[in-house]
């Protein structure tokens, strides 16, 4: 299926909504998003279902704190949703970067530093018939956070980096790519699903993730964990640690998953369910059982995966073990 028309009405959206005005971003949404649209973001924004409630929670408050903005993409592409069935016509648009301004007012009680600052996202929206009526923008609050000097979080795993583009810079799929491409990276990341799905036994650790992995694979993950070079230290400084701090690993439950060319990716509201047993962001065992809201994008190598881009509601997953980071701010 080609999806260049979707890809051309999404493109158009960001331009308007990015060049509106203070007070214009309504006019756009109204345009551009269905009536019967589904929004989903992160903590604290969550559900919303209002093209008026979205501009003035989410699109005011964002252009009214980072002045000058501009979307930096990385990573461009579309392509159906392997989840759902052939009669499923409708396109699922994905773009990830940083939005960037001059972070001149609060945002959501984070004190503007008055110099440039750059708030990674990346979303999924589904356009059908000409309009756009399914959304999942998901953002790294806690990085936009950092740069101005707050850290909420104990030490992390991984070091903590603004996450860049792909390796060779060929993320931005303005044209169609062949559909074997697509295919292969698909099948690639359903590989690494269903090792995923086994990681209470089986292979060791480092012999599991090199079966769906390079041994060089870059891993960005989200301010609060970091990013990881090589699947010695991810196995090391993020799955290992993440592993022991949870049980009960409930089953893979995604929304959309997609890929076109040598990039994909998927995202789920919740993706999977966990039971906290201890040390996870420094938090004692609980024994709560969280959900955690994901977005992870992959470029594929030849038959394994190359580079992961993650996207963690890790302020949704604190505040479900009673711990309201943005209520904490004004003390930190």
């Amino acid at each position: 299926m080609e999806f260049q028309t979707e890809k051309q009405l999404v493109l158009e959206y960001y331009a308007a909504l990015d060049k509106a005005p203070l007070g214009g971003s309504e006019s756009v949404l109204q345009r551009y998003l269905s009536p019967s649209l589904i929004w989903r973001g992160f903590h604290p924004f969550n559900e919303i279902s209002d093209a008026g409630h979205l501009a003035s929670t989410v699109w005011e408050p964002i252009k009214t704190s980072l002045t000058g903005l501009q979307r930096r993409m990385d990573i461009f592409f579309a392509g159906g949703n392997s989840l759902t069935s052939e009669e499923d016509r409708s396109a699922w648009v994905v773009s990830m970067g940083h939005l960037m301004g001059l972070f001149d007012q609060p945002l959501l009680g984070i004190r503007p530093t008055r110099r440039i600052a750059m708030l990674p996202y990346c979303e999924f929206l589904r356009v059908e018939d000409g309009r756009i009526t399914e959304v999942a923008f998901y953002f790294d609050l806690p990085s936009l956070m950092g740069q101005a000097g707050v850290h909420p979080f104990p030490p992390q795993t991984g070091a903590q980096l603004l996450q860049p583009g792909p390796q060779g810079h060929g993320g931005l799929l303005f044209d169609q790519q062949p559909a074997v491409e697509g295919e292969a990276t698909l099948a690639a990341i359903n590989a690494m699903i269903s090792d995923l799905g086994q990681w209470q036994g089986g292979l060791p650790l480092e012999d599991e993730l090199a079966r769906t992995w390079h041994s060089d694979m870059l891993w960005w993950g989200p301010t609060g964990i970091g990013a990881t070079y090589t699947i010695e230290r991810y196995a090391k400084q993020h799955s290992g640690p993440f592993r022991a701090a949870f049980a009960d690993r409930s089953n893979t439950n995604h929304v959309c998953r997609t890929a076109e060319g040598h990039f994909g990716g998927f995202f789920g509201w919740p993706n999977f369910t966990a039971r906290h047993v201890g040390g996870f962001m420094g938090m004692p065992g609980s024994e709560t059982t969280l959900e955690f809201r994901v977005i992870d994008l992959y470029r594929r190598e030849g038959d394994k995966l190359a580079e992961n881009w993650i996207f963690i509601d890790l302020l949704h997953v604190l505040k479900q073990q009673g711990m309201d980071v943005l209520a904490r701010l004004e003390t930190l």
